[in-house]
């Protein structure tokens, strides 16, 4: 599944931001809201339990926002085939 991979990819050695999963251009708004609902889930959870994923909470919800206000001027409700976000 593809946000098996980006997810693997925000803690393992590639380490996408969560931002640059708000700015990828191969995803819907939809898509990318999902992955970041879900990536801030996990790292509440590590929160909790004393770990350190090493993208904050704060930082997800400042690429949630950012998603909504692309969709709000009318950007990303498309993936890149229609050339974009």
């Amino acid at each position: 599944m593809v946000f098996s991979t980006l997810r693997d990819q925000m803690v393992g050695r590639d380490n996408l931001t969560a931002m640059q999963i708000a700015q990828h251009s191969l995803f819907t708004a939809r898509e990318k809201l999902d992955l970041l609902n879900q990536l801030k889930a996990e790292v509440t959870s590590a929160d909790a339990e004393g770990e350190d994923l090493g993208v904050t909470a704060g930082e997800i919800d400042e690429a949630i926002t950012h998603v909504r206000e692309g969709v709000q001027d009318g950007v990303g409700t498309q993936t890149v085939l229609k050339g974009d976000f």
